[in-house]
């Protein structure tokens, strides 16, 4: 069983990485659509020294405070009850195997563009994101077929929400010129982040369905119609989101094409000059 904080953690840190990672796309491509390549990370434009790496500390600093909350203040360092595993925090176990490997993948990246210890290129870094992420959808997909009724349903939106991260990642190694697999990259991170919040609002927050509500450690429905009418809410709720991202594209690519202008238009406007 989640919380609310459970959730609206990791929420924050895929929702500020997503959307900083599609006005990057965006404005790179606009900027310079001949020489755009996929980039695991994205650099401040304009600051050298730490600034130039904010996201990398932000992947690594928030995933190491979620590890924290996990496996530190949630089960109070009571690790073992009776010589074995604690099992009333055997979910707080689960989830802090899968922040160590965003951990570690954002360690890899810092170490890779700042010494010359283990300097990776962007299709190696891809990988590693790719194997955090897959550590994640392995999590929520064995959470959603313990989890039943409309917390299992919110798990498994969740699920297919990873795996199109985990999908366009590997994508992203196969066809590093490509603006739209980098941009989808940017809007499965941001919907994932958006889905963590959503579920955090409806099943631990005050936006639970008509006739559902939370049980103890269950989310109960107290009858079948209860239930479809949850979870076509949550569909509408995934719906919303994805055409407010879409919105939010449009918003960046409008902004970053009137303030960097596009080459391709540039030649065009030329052409038709020399017309």
């Amino acid at each position: 069983m989640g919380s609310f904080k459970g959730h609206v953690v990791p929420g924050t840190l895929f929702l500020v990485v997503g959307l900083w990672h599609m006005w990057c796309s965006v404005y790179r491509y606009v900027k310079s659509p001949e020489t755009f390549r996929i980039q695991v990370w994205n650099p401040v434009p304009g600051f050298d020294g730490r600034l130039k790496y904010l996201e990398l500390y932000m992947v690594v600093i928030g995933a190491f405070i979620d590890l924290c909350i996990e496996l530190v203040y949630a089960p109070h360092l009571k690790y073992f009850v009776d010589g074995v595993l604690n099992p009333s925090h055997m979910n707080n176990f689960e989830h802090s195997g899968m922040l160590i490997m965003f951990f570690i993948f954002g360690l890899i990246a810092l170490m890779s563009v700042k010494t010359s210890i283990l300097a990776l290129p962007d299709g190696a870094l891809c990988l590693v994101a790719a194997t955090a992420f897959s550590s994640e959808y392995l999590l929520f997909y064995f959470h959603s077929t313990n989890h039943k009724g409309l917390e299992g349903y919110y798990h498994y939106i969740l699920v297919l929400l990873i795996g199109m991260c985990v999908v366009t990642v590997v994508a992203g190694t196969l066809v590093p010129l490509s603006f739209p697999i980098d941009l989808s990259n940017s809007i499965a991170i941001t919907l994932q982040g958006l889905w963590f919040y959503q579920t955090a609002f409806t099943l631990y927050g005050p936006m639970m369905p008509q006739g559902c509500q939370l049980q103890g450690d269950d989310i109960v429905c107290h009858s079948a119609d209860s239930q479809t009418r949850g979870e076509l809410l949550a569909n509408f709720q995934l719906f919303s989101m994805v055409t407010g991202v879409f919105a939010v594209i449009s918003v960046f690519y409008s902004f970053a094409t009137s303030r960097y202008g596009h080459s391709s238009q540039q030649n065009l406007l030329v052409a038709d000059a020399d017309l």
